[in-house]
């Protein structure tokens, strides 16, 4: 797979993220270069479609999707407080930049019977910067 250089930055702080490394004084600037980057803001476009149904922080607001907050890493159809299908439960996927690709790009394709109304995102960039913003906006703040 090939990834384009804010494709890697984009990686690369949220692995910082998880590992609290960006806890450590003057990293800030570094965080904000993500956040002003292209891909960043297309991906906080390409959002807006997304909204409707997800939220990416901790809400008590109760949508047609799951809430979206601390993604990363974490095994599809196990948020206690949503009402999952079948298929997604028994998939025993575990979201990660690959898998969020797939899903992004046609879930109907990577979980057969799953009740997501979403036809997905043909276009490989579009769906990395969307990864990049919810993969950064989704993660538990320091």
């Amino acid at each position: 797979m090939s990834m384009n250089r804010a494709g890697i930055f984009g990686l690369i702080f949220a692995l910082l993220i998880g590992t609290g490394f960006l806890a450590r004084p003057g990293l800030a600037a570094e965080a904000d270069a993500v956040t002003d980057s292209p891909q960043f803001k297309r991906g906080r476009l390409l959002y807006i479609q997304c909204r409707a149904c997800h939220d990416l922080q901790p809400s008590n607001v109760r949508k047609v999707g799951p809430n979206l907050y601390s993604l990363m890493g974490r095994a599809a159809g196990v948020d206690p407080t949503f009402a999952y299908s079948a298929a997604l439960e028994e998939s025993e996927l575990i979201w990660d930049r690959s898998t969020l690709d797939r899903w992004i790009e046609r879930p109907s394709a990577l979980v057969r019977g799953n009740t997501m109304a979403f036809a997905g995102i043909a276009n490989a960039a579009d769906r990395a910067a969307l990864i990049t913003y919810i993969e950064v906006e989704s993660a538990p703040k320091k």
